[in-house]
């Protein structure tokens, strides 16, 4: 713990459940912010910046680059989402949500006892089986 006050005196230290809470809550939030603009029927967002500009949009790839992410694991996640709307031109709030939905999963799993190592390999595994069967579909 020494080492780490060494390099930030005012870093927090949280324990590993604690730390996962943050992280899960910080992914949840950014998923209930774009689960509602997804489709023809997803509502709108106005945005705001700091000079008064206003946006309205329900484009994913906008809000999540628009939006000001604090959070570690949000702005990942964010990063992940617009590097896909980056390659293919659409799927942000797609990719978003997937992702958030991933990881409730993995947060049930690991309430009821099974260890995060192992539900990365399950979802290393998953991979592997889905891109066979897109190849098999080619």
């Amino acid at each position: 713990m020494a080492a780490i006050s060494m390099l930030n005196p005012k870093a927090e230290v949280a324990r590993a459940a604690q730390a996962l809470a943050v992280n899960m809550s910080g992914a949840k939030g950014l998923q209930e912010v774009l689960k509602t603009n997804l489709g023809p029927k997803g509502t709108m967002k106005m945005l705001v910046s700091g000079a008064g500009d206003i946006k309205i949009t329900k484009d994913g790839n906008v809000l999540l680059h628009e939006m000001q992410i604090q959070h570690p694991t949000a702005s990942l996640i964010a990063r992940a989402s617009t590097a896909q709307d980056d390659i293919t031109g659409d799927g942000t709030t797609s990719t978003v949500l997937l992702i958030g939905e991933f990881l409730k999963q993995a947060d049930l799993y690991i309430s009821e006892g099974l260890h995060p190592r192992v539900i990365c390999e399950g979802f290393d595994k998953a991979k592997e089986k889905a891109l066979q069967v897109l190849d098999e579909m080619k």
